[in-house]
């Protein structure tokens, strides 16, 4: 692989505002980009533009998300799914940042929710639920550490109640073990608890974004809260280097990461660059590993159209039947993908 530096700070952020940009413009009707409503899609859209404002410090992007999540707060109460639970992620930044007590009591309500309601699977592990008319009985989706987890650890650190950063810790640790290969250390992209297997066993790439980049942001939020059992980060750091060994020439890594032959997935490549560079940050990895980073952010941006949009980024994917239907998957602009992008331009901004 062809070493790389980062861009230029100015690069880097031109290219941020860019991507900012796009994801806020009226995409109405869009299920991957339209921002106006409460599910994980633009949640991981305004999580990633909360960490571009922790960056840049322009009042008027913590401006839009204020705005966001004042009008979108109220759909939340019909959406109690765990994949929903994403956008709940920023609020307790925005309670931080405004003092606003809606922000505080959304968050707590929504957190007694997933403490004493939330579906789980025989393990303990919450059970992958959808807003889409699919059900997953009893299935353990990589996803829910992004989506959900993260939330319930940025609850504990703002409360400074342990229950939540407790529970936080017990998914995190659940999730890689079920999901982990222990012949690889590549994660799986579901567990199915019922049948005692990972179905189709796809390594899928953004199923390990989620993971790589939400673990460091989980630990961070826990730090000095609660004890964090050792093989949390053992698992981590030995999924992270077979990860990383899965790279492409280019940067990038395929939709299936140990499937070369399968094409290059921009979300899922900007999800584990990120991570790289919080864990690097975190000593969860050595900083080497910052080189491989930067080969991303070069493959990453060549992906990035002049009018912001990211490129290359597959569709909405649940646990597939087969790997030759991970490779089918077509590729659609998505607040996700925009927003993954985004995370790690915020990310080789901090470099």
């Amino acid at each position: 692989m062809n070493s790389a530096a980062f861009p230029s700070r100015d690069m880097l952020e031109d290219y941020a505002h860019r991507v900012y940009r796009y994801a806020l413009l009226d995409h109405s009707g869009n299920w991957g980009m339209d921002i106006g409503h409460w599910d994980w899609v633009p949640g991981v859209g305004v999580i990633s533009i909360l960490e571009y404002y922790e960056q840049c410090g322009q009042p008027e992007v913590l401006a839009e998300l204020e705005q966001w999540a004042n009008l979108q707060l109220h759909k939340s109460e019909q959406l109690k799914v765990i994949n929903s639970m994403a956008p709940f992620a920023i609020l307790p930044a925005l309670y931080s940042h405004t003092g606003s007590p809606v922000f505080l009591e959304a968050s707590e309500r929504v957190g007694a929710w997933m403490l004493n309601e939330a579906p789980r699977t025989r393990e303990g592990a919450f059970e992958h639920t959808v807003t889409e008319n699919a059900s997953f009985p009893e299935q353990v989706w990589a996803d829910t550490i992004f989506m959900a987890v993260l939330f319930l650890a940025r609850l504990g650190r703002l409360t400074g109640h342990t229950v939540y950063a407790t529970e936080a810790v017990h998914q995190l640790e659940l999730h890689l073990k079920l999901l982990q290969d222990e012949t690889s250390g590549i994660l799986f992209h579901g567990w199915n608890s019922i049948a005692g297997n990972h179905m189709s066993a796809a390594r899928w790439t953004r199923a390990n974004a989620w993971i790589a980049v939400g673990t460091p942001m989980i630990l961070q939020e826990l730090e000095g809260l609660v004890e964090i059992p050792p093989s949390i980060r053992e698992r981590y750091r030995r999924m992270m280097e077979a990860v990383i060994a899965c790279q492409r020439p280019d940067g990038l890594w395929t939709t299936v990461m140990d499937q070369p032959d399968f094409y290059p997935e921009t979300s899922g490549s900007a999800g584990i660059a990120a991570g790289i560079l919080k864990a690097c940050r975190m000593n969860l990895l050595d900083d080497a590993c910052r080189e491989n980073a930067a080969n991303a952010v070069q493959g990453v941006t060549a992906a990035i159209l002049a009018t912001g949009e990211v490129t290359g980024v597959s569709s909405g994917t649940p646990v597939m039947p087969s790997l030759q239907a991970y490779n089918e998957i077509p590729c659609y602009p998505s607040l996700y993908g925009q927003g993954l992008v985004l995370m790690l331009l915020a990310e080789a901004m901090r470099e």
